[in-house]
Protein backbone atom coordinates (compact mmCIF):
# COMPACT_ATOMS: atom_id res chain seq x y z
CA UNK A 1 0.00 0.00 0.00
CA UNK A 2 1.30 3.49 -0.87
CA UNK A 3 2.35 5.73 2.00
CA UNK A 4 1.38 8.87 0.07
CA UNK A 5 -0.83 11.22 2.08
CA UNK A 6 -4.27 11.82 0.61
CA UNK A 7 -6.41 14.97 0.65
CA UNK A 8 -9.73 16.13 -0.78
CA UNK A 9 -10.72 19.55 -2.10
CA UNK A 10 -14.43 20.23 -2.56
CA UNK A 11 -14.97 23.30 -4.73
CA UNK A 12 -12.40 23.94 -7.44
CA UNK A 13 -12.54 27.68 -7.89
CA UNK A 14 -9.72 30.16 -7.30
CA UNK A 15 -9.11 29.28 -3.63
CA UNK A 16 -9.93 25.58 -3.92
CA UNK A 17 -7.63 25.24 -6.93
CA UNK A 18 -4.85 27.05 -5.07
CA UNK A 19 -5.31 24.80 -2.03
CA UNK A 20 -5.11 21.75 -4.31
CA UNK A 21 -1.86 22.96 -5.87
CA UNK A 22 -0.40 23.77 -2.44
CA UNK A 23 -1.37 20.29 -1.20
CA UNK A 24 0.30 18.63 -4.20
CA UNK A 25 3.42 20.69 -3.63
CA UNK A 26 3.38 19.55 0.01
CA UNK A 27 3.38 15.90 -1.11
CA UNK A 28 -0.32 15.01 -0.95
CA UNK A 29 -2.26 13.06 -3.55
CA UNK A 30 -5.26 15.30 -4.17
CA UNK A 31 -8.82 14.26 -5.03
CA UNK A 32 -11.33 16.94 -5.98
CA UNK A 33 -14.91 17.62 -6.93
CA UNK A 34 -16.93 20.62 -8.05
CA UNK A 35 -20.61 21.29 -8.66
CA UNK A 36 -19.83 22.58 -12.16
CA UNK A 37 -19.92 19.68 -14.60
CA UNK A 38 -16.55 18.90 -16.11
CA UNK A 39 -14.50 21.16 -13.84
CA UNK A 40 -12.95 18.32 -11.83
CA UNK A 41 -11.78 16.64 -15.03
CA UNK A 42 -10.41 19.97 -16.25
CA UNK A 43 -8.49 20.28 -12.96
CA UNK A 44 -6.98 16.83 -13.56
CA UNK A 45 -5.94 17.78 -17.09
CA UNK A 46 -4.31 20.99 -15.80
CA UNK A 47 -2.39 19.10 -13.11
CA UNK A 48 -4.25 20.86 -10.27
CA UNK A 49 -5.64 17.63 -8.76
CA UNK A 50 -4.69 14.00 -9.24
CA UNK A 51 -8.11 12.34 -9.33
CA UNK A 52 -11.74 13.47 -9.67
CA UNK A 53 -14.11 12.58 -6.87
CA UNK A 54 -13.69 12.20 -3.12
CA UNK A 55 -11.40 9.77 -1.28
CA UNK A 56 -13.31 8.47 1.79
CA UNK A 57 -10.02 7.68 3.54
CA UNK A 58 -8.38 11.06 2.95
CA UNK A 59 -6.40 12.42 5.86
CA UNK A 60 -7.77 15.95 5.37
CA UNK A 61 -10.52 17.55 3.29
CA UNK A 62 -10.83 21.24 2.38
CA UNK A 63 -14.28 22.65 1.61
CA UNK A 64 -13.97 25.64 -0.73
CA UNK A 65 -17.57 26.25 -1.73
CA UNK A 66 -19.53 29.55 -1.46
CA UNK A 67 -20.09 30.68 2.13
CA UNK A 68 -23.83 30.03 2.05
CA UNK A 69 -23.21 26.34 1.25
CA UNK A 70 -20.26 25.66 3.59
CA UNK A 71 -22.32 24.22 6.46
CA UNK A 72 -24.19 21.64 4.41
CA UNK A 73 -21.09 20.72 2.40
CA UNK A 74 -18.97 20.24 5.53
CA UNK A 75 -21.68 17.98 7.00
CA UNK A 76 -21.73 15.91 3.80
CA UNK A 77 -17.95 15.56 3.69
CA UNK A 78 -17.79 14.62 7.39
CA UNK A 79 -20.37 11.91 6.78
CA UNK A 80 -18.54 10.58 3.73
CA UNK A 81 -14.94 10.61 4.97
CA UNK A 82 -12.99 9.45 8.02
CA UNK A 83 -10.44 12.25 8.24
CA UNK A 84 -10.32 15.86 9.35
CA UNK A 85 -12.40 18.48 7.52
CA UNK A 86 -11.80 22.22 7.25
CA UNK A 87 -13.11 25.03 5.07
CA UNK A 88 -11.95 28.35 3.60
CA UNK A 89 -15.10 30.48 4.01
CA UNK A 90 -14.75 34.11 5.08
CA UNK A 91 -17.66 33.94 7.57
CA UNK A 92 -17.33 31.64 10.57
CA UNK A 93 -20.11 32.39 13.06
CA UNK A 94 -22.82 30.60 11.09
CA UNK A 95 -20.86 27.33 10.66
CA UNK A 96 -19.61 27.38 14.27
CA UNK A 97 -23.18 27.71 15.49
CA UNK A 98 -24.01 24.41 13.80
CA UNK A 99 -22.09 22.54 16.53
CA UNK A 100 -20.42 20.14 14.12
CA UNK A 101 -18.06 17.20 14.60
CA UNK A 102 -14.73 17.52 16.54
CA UNK A 103 -13.08 16.46 13.25
CA UNK A 104 -14.13 19.82 11.78
CA UNK A 105 -11.84 22.87 12.05
CA UNK A 106 -13.38 26.05 10.58
CA UNK A 107 -10.82 28.10 8.68
CA UNK A 108 -10.32 31.20 6.55
CA UNK A 109 -7.17 32.04 4.56
CA UNK A 110 -6.77 35.81 4.18
CA UNK A 111 -5.63 35.55 0.58
CA UNK A 112 -7.02 36.00 -2.89
CA UNK A 113 -6.54 37.37 -6.39
CA UNK A 114 -8.29 39.48 -8.98
CA UNK A 115 -8.19 36.43 -11.24
CA UNK A 116 -11.07 33.97 -11.27
CA UNK A 117 -11.46 30.20 -11.16
CA UNK A 118 -8.79 27.70 -12.10
CA UNK A 119 -7.08 30.29 -14.30
CA UNK A 120 -5.97 32.07 -11.13
CA UNK A 121 -5.04 28.98 -9.09
CA UNK A 122 -1.59 29.42 -7.56
CA UNK A 123 0.28 27.14 -5.15
CA UNK A 124 2.10 30.13 -3.66
CA UNK A 125 -1.05 32.15 -2.93
CA UNK A 126 -0.89 31.47 0.81
CA UNK A 127 2.79 32.21 1.38
CA UNK A 128 3.00 34.89 4.07
CA UNK A 129 -0.81 35.06 4.36
CA UNK A 130 -2.70 34.79 7.65
CA UNK A 131 -4.84 31.65 7.87
CA UNK A 132 -7.45 32.02 10.61
CA UNK A 133 -8.75 28.92 12.41
CA UNK A 134 -11.79 29.10 14.71
CA UNK A 135 -11.73 25.71 16.50
CA UNK A 136 -14.58 26.19 18.98
CA UNK A 137 -15.47 22.47 18.98
CA UNK A 138 -12.43 20.93 17.26
CA UNK A 139 -10.22 18.26 18.80
CA UNK A 140 -6.56 19.06 19.41
CA UNK A 141 -5.61 16.37 16.90
CA UNK A 142 -7.79 17.89 14.19
CA UNK A 143 -6.56 21.42 14.92
CA UNK A 144 -2.91 20.34 14.88
CA UNK A 145 -3.33 18.58 11.52
CA UNK A 146 -4.97 21.58 9.84
CA UNK A 147 -2.54 24.08 11.36
CA UNK A 148 0.43 21.94 10.40
CA UNK A 149 -0.83 21.52 6.84
CA UNK A 150 -1.49 25.19 6.13
CA UNK A 151 1.82 26.29 7.63
CA UNK A 152 3.42 23.99 5.04
CA UNK A 153 1.65 26.20 2.49
CA UNK A 154 3.64 29.13 3.93
CA UNK A 155 0.70 30.59 5.87
CA UNK A 156 0.74 31.98 9.40
CA UNK A 157 -1.96 30.48 11.64
CA UNK A 158 -4.05 32.66 13.96
CA UNK A 159 -6.72 31.12 16.21
CA UNK A 160 -9.79 33.23 16.99
CA UNK A 161 -13.29 32.91 18.39
CA UNK A 162 -15.74 32.63 15.44
CA UNK A 163 -17.66 35.82 16.31
CA UNK A 164 -14.42 37.73 16.91
CA UNK A 165 -13.20 36.56 13.51
CA UNK A 166 -16.36 37.82 11.80
CA UNK A 167 -16.08 41.24 13.47
CA UNK A 168 -12.41 41.61 12.57
CA UNK A 169 -12.71 40.36 8.99
CA UNK A 170 -15.60 42.77 8.45
CA UNK A 171 -13.18 45.62 9.25
CA UNK A 172 -10.13 44.41 7.32
CA UNK A 173 -11.86 42.81 4.32
CA UNK A 174 -15.61 43.20 3.93
CA UNK A 175 -16.02 46.91 4.74
CA UNK A 176 -12.94 47.90 2.65
CA UNK A 177 -14.42 46.08 -0.35
CA UNK A 178 -17.75 47.87 0.01
CA UNK A 179 -15.92 51.17 0.53
CA UNK A 180 -13.87 50.65 -2.63
CA UNK A 181 -17.04 49.79 -4.55
CA UNK A 182 -18.71 52.98 -3.27
CA UNK A 183 -15.73 55.18 -4.21
CA UNK A 184 -15.59 53.61 -7.65
CA UNK A 185 -19.31 54.23 -8.06
CA UNK A 186 -18.90 57.90 -7.13
CA UNK A 187 -16.04 58.30 -9.59
CA UNK A 188 -18.05 56.60 -12.31
CA UNK A 189 -21.00 58.93 -11.71
CA UNK A 190 -18.75 61.99 -11.95
CA UNK A 191 -17.06 60.63 -15.07
CA UNK A 192 -20.34 61.04 -16.92
CA UNK A 193 -20.06 64.78 -16.24
CA UNK A 194 -16.30 65.02 -16.75
CA UNK A 195 -15.06 62.44 -19.23
CA UNK A 196 -11.41 62.99 -18.26
CA UNK A 197 -11.95 62.12 -14.58
CA UNK A 198 -11.18 58.42 -14.68
CA UNK A 199 -8.24 59.04 -17.01
CA UNK A 200 -6.84 61.32 -14.31
CA UNK A 201 -7.18 58.67 -11.61
CA UNK A 202 -3.79 58.57 -9.88
CA UNK A 203 -1.99 55.57 -8.44
CA UNK A 204 -3.42 56.11 -4.95
CA UNK A 205 -6.99 55.96 -6.23
CA UNK A 206 -6.23 52.89 -8.30
CA UNK A 207 -4.58 51.15 -5.34
CA UNK A 208 -7.45 52.02 -2.98
CA UNK A 209 -10.14 50.79 -5.37
CA UNK A 210 -8.26 47.75 -6.75
CA UNK A 211 -10.36 45.27 -4.74
CA UNK A 212 -13.54 46.59 -6.37
CA UNK A 213 -12.49 44.66 -9.49
CA UNK A 214 -13.22 41.32 -7.77
CA UNK A 215 -16.20 39.14 -8.70
CA UNK A 216 -19.39 40.65 -7.24
CA UNK A 217 -21.20 37.31 -6.95
CA UNK A 218 -19.32 36.06 -3.87
CA UNK A 219 -20.03 39.30 -2.04
CA UNK A 220 -23.79 38.77 -2.18
CA UNK A 221 -23.45 35.68 0.04
CA UNK A 222 -20.74 37.20 2.26
CA UNK A 223 -22.83 40.29 3.00
CA UNK A 224 -25.84 38.13 3.81
CA UNK A 225 -23.92 35.72 6.06
CA UNK A 226 -21.97 38.45 7.92
CA UNK A 227 -24.42 41.34 7.71
CA UNK A 228 -24.45 42.14 11.45
CA UNK A 229 -20.67 42.56 11.68
CA UNK A 230 -20.52 44.38 8.36
CA UNK A 231 -23.23 46.87 9.33
CA UNK A 232 -21.41 47.54 12.63
CA UNK A 233 -18.22 48.15 10.68
CA UNK A 234 -19.98 50.45 8.23
CA UNK A 235 -21.49 52.41 11.14
CA UNK A 236 -18.00 52.90 12.60
CA UNK A 237 -16.63 53.95 9.20
CA UNK A 238 -19.46 56.44 8.70
CA UNK A 239 -18.78 57.86 12.17
CA UNK A 240 -15.07 58.14 11.39
CA UNK A 241 -15.73 59.87 8.07
CA UNK A 242 -18.14 62.29 9.78
CA UNK A 243 -15.38 63.14 12.26
CA UNK A 244 -12.90 63.63 9.42
CA UNK A 245 -15.43 65.83 7.61
CA UNK A 246 -15.76 67.97 10.73
CA UNK A 247 -12.03 68.63 11.17
CA UNK A 248 -11.73 69.50 7.46
CA UNK A 249 -14.79 71.79 7.51
CA UNK A 250 -13.54 73.57 10.64
CA UNK A 251 -9.99 73.94 9.24
CA UNK A 252 -8.76 72.12 12.35
CA UNK A 253 -5.15 71.66 11.21
CA UNK A 254 -3.99 70.10 14.48
CA UNK A 255 -6.88 67.64 14.53
CA UNK A 256 -6.36 66.70 10.89
CA UNK A 257 -2.62 66.27 11.38
CA UNK A 258 -3.09 64.00 14.41
CA UNK A 259 -5.52 61.77 12.55
CA UNK A 260 -3.33 61.53 9.46
CA UNK A 261 -0.21 60.87 11.53
CA UNK A 262 -1.95 58.15 13.55
CA UNK A 263 -3.03 56.49 10.30
CA UNK A 264 0.49 56.77 8.86
CA UNK A 265 2.10 55.16 11.91
CA UNK A 266 -0.52 52.39 12.05
CA UNK A 267 0.00 51.65 8.36
CA UNK A 268 3.78 51.42 8.82
CA UNK A 269 3.30 48.99 11.71
CA UNK A 270 1.31 46.44 9.73
CA UNK A 271 2.92 42.96 10.07
CA UNK A 272 5.61 41.93 7.60
CA UNK A 273 7.07 38.60 6.52
CA UNK A 274 9.26 36.44 8.76
CA UNK A 275 12.69 37.70 7.68
CA UNK A 276 16.11 36.01 7.81
CA UNK A 277 16.51 32.63 9.50
CA UNK A 278 18.98 34.03 12.04
CA UNK A 279 16.09 36.12 13.42
CA UNK A 280 13.91 33.05 14.01
CA UNK A 281 13.56 30.92 17.15
CA UNK A 282 12.05 27.46 17.67
CA UNK A 283 9.66 27.05 20.60
CA UNK A 284 8.89 23.48 21.71
CA UNK A 285 6.24 22.54 24.24
CA UNK A 286 4.41 19.34 25.20
CA UNK A 287 0.72 19.53 24.42
CA UNK A 288 -1.07 19.36 27.80
CA UNK A 289 -3.72 16.73 28.32
CA UNK A 290 -6.66 19.12 28.12
CA UNK A 291 -9.08 19.88 25.27
CA UNK A 292 -8.30 22.92 23.17
CA UNK A 293 -4.68 23.29 24.31
CA UNK A 294 -3.24 23.51 20.80
CA UNK A 295 -5.72 26.19 19.77
CA UNK A 296 -5.02 28.03 23.02
CA UNK A 297 -1.36 28.41 22.00
CA UNK A 298 -2.28 30.06 18.70
CA UNK A 299 -4.91 32.26 20.36
CA UNK A 300 -2.25 33.44 22.84
CA UNK A 301 0.16 34.18 19.98
CA UNK A 302 -2.51 36.32 18.34
CA UNK A 303 -3.24 38.20 21.57
CA UNK A 304 0.47 38.94 22.08
CA UNK A 305 1.09 39.96 18.46
CA UNK A 306 3.40 36.98 17.86
CA UNK A 307 3.42 35.57 14.31
CA UNK A 308 3.90 31.80 14.07
CA UNK A 309 5.94 31.29 10.89
CA UNK A 310 6.07 27.48 10.98
CA UNK A 311 4.38 24.76 12.99
CA UNK A 312 4.36 21.00 13.35
CA UNK A 313 3.61 18.31 15.91
CA UNK A 314 6.35 15.73 16.56
CA UNK A 315 6.37 12.52 18.58
CA UNK A 316 6.87 13.06 22.30
CA UNK A 317 9.50 11.15 24.24
CA UNK A 318 7.28 11.58 27.28
CA UNK A 319 4.53 9.28 26.08
CA UNK A 320 1.83 9.29 23.45
CA UNK A 321 1.20 13.03 23.54
CA UNK A 322 2.72 15.28 20.91
CA UNK A 323 5.17 18.14 21.15
CA UNK A 324 4.24 21.36 19.39
CA UNK A 325 7.11 22.97 17.49
CA UNK A 326 6.54 26.63 16.59
CA UNK A 327 8.88 29.06 14.83
CA UNK A 328 8.63 32.74 15.86
CA UNK A 329 10.80 35.84 15.51
CA UNK A 330 13.51 36.22 18.16
CA UNK A 331 12.24 39.59 19.39
CA UNK A 332 8.90 37.97 20.26
CA UNK A 333 10.19 34.91 22.07
CA UNK A 334 10.47 36.35 25.60
CA UNK A 335 6.92 37.68 25.74
CA UNK A 336 5.62 34.49 24.09
CA UNK A 337 7.48 32.24 26.51
CA UNK A 338 6.24 34.29 29.47
CA UNK A 339 2.66 34.08 28.26
CA UNK A 340 2.92 30.33 27.73
CA UNK A 341 4.38 29.75 31.20
CA UNK A 342 1.65 31.88 32.78
CA UNK A 343 -0.91 29.51 31.23
CA UNK A 344 0.77 26.34 32.46
CA UNK A 345 2.79 25.38 29.39
CA UNK A 346 6.44 24.29 29.60
CA UNK A 347 8.17 25.86 26.58
CA UNK A 348 11.73 25.15 25.47
CA UNK A 349 13.49 27.64 23.19
CA UNK A 350 16.33 27.25 20.69
CA UNK A 351 17.66 29.44 17.86
CA UNK A 352 17.39 28.10 14.32
CA UNK A 353 20.79 29.49 13.32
Amino acid sequence: MSSTRSANVVGLGLIGGSVALALRRAGFTVHGEDSVEGRAQEAVERGIIDFPGIDPGAEISFVATPVNTVGETVARVLAGTSGVVTDVGSVKGSVAAAGLDPRYVPGHPMAGSELHGLDGADASMFEGAVWVLTPSASSDEAFALVAGTVTRFGAEVVALDPDQHDDLVAIVSHVPHLTAATLMGLADERSEEHLALLRLAAGGFRDMTRIASGSPLIWLDICEQNKDAITRGLDNLISGLADMRRVVAESDRDGLYSRLERARVARMNLPVRAGAVENLVEVRLPIPDRPGAAAEVFALAGELGVNVHDFEVVHSVEGDRGIMVLVVRSEHVDVFRGGLMARGFRPGVAKLA
